[in-house]
């Protein structure tokens, strides 16, 4: 729930907004809260616990693709970098990797960048459209103006370093994707 600063609810609430923004209701948003799931920048999430959650949610939604964080969680964030590892252990475990092309569900995981590129906005498309990758999104400045206010719903993570990153992060409008 977003609880590590005692702010669950604040939180799910502000991602309602957010999602709402973004043209996704209330209804399709779903917050998991579990003791062995915290919020926690620290702490990585128990491996099939969390695909247990992940597979139970594609399969009630039928949903056909997941995007998600790559092995270094794009800040590093352990709680990022445990969706990578239990997407990767649904997709890679034989009983899943049979069950997964049954659903019909691809995942595609975002590629983290070092530093420099991660702060260098729009500067970084043309590397982007030059090295390998499954998908690139490169959204219009309608759409960077779109995911900024959708940011802005988030009140209680606004720190510092969060203006500067919807300033000068390629991720605000350039991202860059591989199939899992």
């Amino acid at each position: 729930s977003g609880n590590y600063y005692h702010q669950g609810e604040i939180r799910k609430k502000e991602l309602e907004q957010s999602c709402f923004l973004l043209g996704i209701p209330a209804s399709d948003v779903t917050v998991i809260d579990h003791r062995d799931l915290p919020d926690n920048p620290a702490v990585e999430w128990d491996t099939r616990l969390l695909a247990a959650f992940v597979l139970k949610h594609i399969e009630a939604n039928s949903i056909n693709l997941v995007v998600t964080f790559d092995a270094g969680g794009v800040s590093g964030h352990a709680n990022h970098i445990s969706l990578y590892t239990a997407l990767r252990y649904e997709y890679c475990c034989f009983e899943i990797f049979i069950l997964f092309p049954c659903l019909g569900c691809r995942v595609l995981v975002l590629e983290s960048v070092n530093l420099f590129r991660k702060y260098s906005s729009v500067l970084d498309v043309l590397l982007s459209c030059l090295l390998p990758r499954d998908a690139l999104f490169i959204l219009t400045e309608e759409e960077t103006e779109q995911a900024r206010r959708a940011m802005r719903c988030h009140r209680s993570q606004l720190l510092w370093f969060r203006h500067i990153y919807m300033l000068f992060s390629r991720y605000m409008m350039i991202n860059s994707l591989r199939l899992l």
